[in-house]
């Protein structure tokens, strides 16, 4: 059972929505004990760092969800702010993220005469920078949809899966032995994002 973690931020309706055009059912939940039957986790979001950590203490959700990753080797999908979650902490509040990934979140910096802007909104192409399941599966010319303002930043650049060019090389994607997370949005980019969720639900939770 594929399931969307629901935890209060964020859109997991789309995320389910996608699943299901992609021919796989998926259920939304907040239940721990429908998280920890599942065989696929996915864990969205948009919004603040805190935010997202408080809600996921607030609902009881941390230790059922570290149980499953990291004990029971469920494959997980973060998605935006579900990737940023994973990480050590972030530099946009103070409280610890859930340590799944190697790496911190950091904000997006720029001269005062760059072009780019903060957040980075739009579509961008990706690269594959590791042979992993997101670039076995990729479609050609694949684009994404972005929107964020912090990024995650990998200790160890083999963790980094895919990446993409805003003013530099950002992190577009990581994965780390069974978990897996996109800065940017699958449930909003069309074929190219359907084609990734597919990927992921086939997925043998397996780094490369």
């Amino acid at each position: 059972m594929i399931v969307v973690i629901d935890y209060g931020l964020g859109n997991p309706a789309s995320v389910r929505n996608m699943l299901r055009k992609a021919g796989h059912s998926a259920e939304v939940t907040s239940d721990p004990g429908v998280i920890r039957s599942a065989s696929r986790l996915i864990l969205p979001g948009v919004g603040a760092f805190d935010h997202g950590m408080a809600n996921l203490a607030e609902r009881g959700l941390i230790d059922v969800l570290n149980e499953a990753v990291r004990q029971r080797g469920t494959p997980i999908l973060g998605i935006c702010l579900g990737l940023q979650l994973m990480s050590r902490k972030s530099e946009e509040g103070v409280l610890p993220g859930l340590g799944w990934l190697a790496a911190d979140t950091v904000r997006f910096r720029f001269p005062a005469d760059a072009g780019e802007r903060v957040p980075h909104m739009g579509w961008n192409s990706v690269t594959p920078a590791a042979e992993t399941f997101l670039s076995r599966e990729m479609l050609p010319d694949a684009r994404f949809y972005f929107v964020h303002s912090y990024s995650v930043r990998c200790d160890d650049p083999a963790d980094v899966a895919l990446t993409t060019h805003y003013g530099g090389p950002v992190v577009a994607a990581a994965v780390r032995g069974n978990v897996a997370g996109t800065q940017f949005h699958p449930e909003k980019s069309h074929k190219f994002g359907l084609a990734l969720l597919h990927a992921f639900v086939q997925w043998n939770g397996r780094s490369a």
